[in-house]
C-alpha cells in the first residue's frame, strides 16, 4: 500500500496521462495525485478537476527534475530522451512505473541501472498497451503445460486517438531489431514476414513484424522459444503503402532528422477514436504432451489510448501491491513478472474491455523475473 504521500504522474495532463489520472481517481478516490508536466496551468486545471490533486511543473529533460519532491510513487507517461526522472526515483528509493520506453531505450535503461542498488521496484511497462498484451499472453500460457511460441498481432485503427509519443514509437520502421526465434536471438526487419490474420470483428489482413518490449521479456517469463509481435492498420491501402515504403528502402532514405515532419505526417493523423484489437496465440504442449494452442483476443471499444491508460492502472496496482498481492521487491520488473491475472481481468471487464478465449486456468504462482535474466537482450 502507499503512504500519505501523493503519486506523481509525469505527463499527467497529456492524452494518455489524463486518462490514467481519471482511472486512478475512479479506482482509488483516496489516493492523492501530483499532476506534473512543463505546463503548470494545464497541470493545475486537471488537478482541480480531479480533486485531491495538485499540479506541479516538471521537466523530464532537465537534470534532477523532482527538485526535492518525494512522492510515494512515480508514473512516467511521457517520452523522456534521458533517464533523469528514473535516476531521481532510484536515488530517492521511490517506486517507479514507466509506460513509454521502446526496446532500444529500455535496454539502455537496464544497462544504466545495472550497477545501481535499488531500494524500490522499477516496473518497465512499455510493452503493448501498458503491458496488457504481455499479461494476457501469460494468462494464455498458464493453460498449457509447456509454452513454445507466442504470437501477438495488433490491428491499429487509423481513426483511433493517439498522442505524439505513439508515433515516435512507430517511427522506427527502418531499424532492425532482435527477437527470440526457436531459442536463438535473430535480427528481424520491421514490416517483413507477413501472416494472414482474421480478427474478432471479421476483418482479414496481413500483419507484419514490429518491435515491442514484449518480445524481450516474454521468452524469459514464459520460457517460450519463439515470441513475435506483428501489426497492421485497419486500412489495406495504408498497410500496403507503409510496407512498400519500408521494403523499397524509401523509409530508410527519409529516416534522417530533416525528414521528421514528413514521416510524422505519414504516421500521425489521429482520429476521434476507434476500437483497438489484439490477437494473441500461445502454442505449446498440454498436460498429455499433445500439441495445444490457446487464442486470446482483447478488444477495447474506446481505443488504444484508453487501453494503455488501463494498462498503467493495472501496473500501478501491481507496483504498489494494490492488487491483493505483495508489492514487488526492489528490482527491475515487467508486466509479465508474476502478474495478478485475475485482478487484471477484473479491471479490464470493469472498464469495458473484452478479453476472450481464456479458459479457466490454474493461476500458478509465477517466479519473479528481473533484468538480471536479460543480459543477452541488453
Amino acid at each position: 500500500m502507499t503512504d500519505k504521500k501523493p503519486i506523481l504522474l509525469a505527463g499527467g495532463y497529456g492524452l494518455v496521462g489524463r486518462q490514467v489520472a481519471k482511472l486512478i481517481r475512479q479506482q482509488h478516490p483516496d489516493l492523492s495525485l501530483l499532476i506534473a508536466g512543463r505546463n503548470l496551468e494545464k497541470a493545475e486545471l486537471l488537478a482541480n478537476e480531479l480533486g485531491n490533486s495538485q499540479g506541479i511543473q516538471l521537466d523530464v529533460e532537465q537534470p534532477n527534475p523532482l527538485k526535492g519532491e518525494q512522492p510515494s510513487a512515480i508514473v512516467a507517461i511521457v517520452n523522456a530522451p534521458y533517464d533523469y526522472l528514473l535516476l531521481d526515483a532510484v536515488n530517492g528509493g521511490i517506486p517507479y512505473l514507466d509506460v513509454t520506453r521502446w526496446p532500444e531505450r529500455l535496454r539502455a535503461s537496464i544497462t544504466e541501472l545495472a550497477d545501481k542498488p535499488l531500494q524500490a521496484p522499477v516496473l518497465f511497462a512499455s510493452g503493448w498497451m501498458g503491458g496488457i498484451a504481455s499479461v494476457i499472453a501469460v494468462a494464455a500460457a498458464q493453460t498449457l503445460a509447456k509454452t513454445e511460441r507466442i504470437d501477438i498481432s495488433v490491428l491499429f485503427s487509423l481513426k483511433d486517438k493517439s498522442g505524439p509519443n505513439s508515433v515516435e514509437y512507430m517511427d522506427r520502421l527502418a531499424i532492425p531489431f532482435k527477437t527470440m526465434v526457436s531459442g536463438q536471438l535473430k535480427s528481424v526487419l520491421p514490416y517483413t514476414d507477413p501472416h494472414t490474420l482474421t480478427i474478432p470483428n471479421g476483418y482479414t489482413t496481413s500483419v507484419y513484424r514490429y518491435d515491442t518490449p514484449d518480445q524481450m521479456t516474454l521468452p524469459q517469463t514464459t520460457e517460450a522459444t519463439t515470441v513475435t509481435a506483428r501489426i497492421a492498420f485497419d486500412d489495406a491501402f495504408s498497410t500496403n503503402f507503409l510496407r512498400f515504403l519500408t521494403r523499397s528502402g524509401i523509409w530508410r532514405l527519409i529516416s534522417s532528422m530533416r525528414f521528421t515532419a514528413l514521416r510524422r505526417s505519414l504516421l500521425y493523423s489521429p482520429g476521434r477514436g476507434a476500437s483497438h484489437e489484439i490477437h494473441i496465440a500461445v502454442t505449446g504442449k498440454g498436460a498429455d504432451n499433445a500439441s495445444q494452442q490457446t487464442i486470446a483476443t482483447i478488444v477495447d471499444p474506446q481505443g488504444q489510448t484508453h487501453l494503455t491508460a488501463l494498462g498503467a492502472l493495472i501496473q500501478l496496482d501491481r507496483l504498489l501491491g494494490l492488487d491483493g498481492a505483495k508489492a514487488p521487491n526492489p528490482a527491475i520488473v515487467y508486466p509479465d513478472t508474476a502478474p495478478q491475472i485475475d485482478h487484471a481481468l477484473r479491471l479490464l471487464a470493469q472498464f469495458g474491455v473484452t478479453a476472450s478465449g481464456l479458459p479457466e486456468a490454474d493461476r500458478r504462482p509465477l517466479q519473479q523475473h528481473t533484468a538480471a535474466l536479460l543480459p543477452t537482450l541488453v
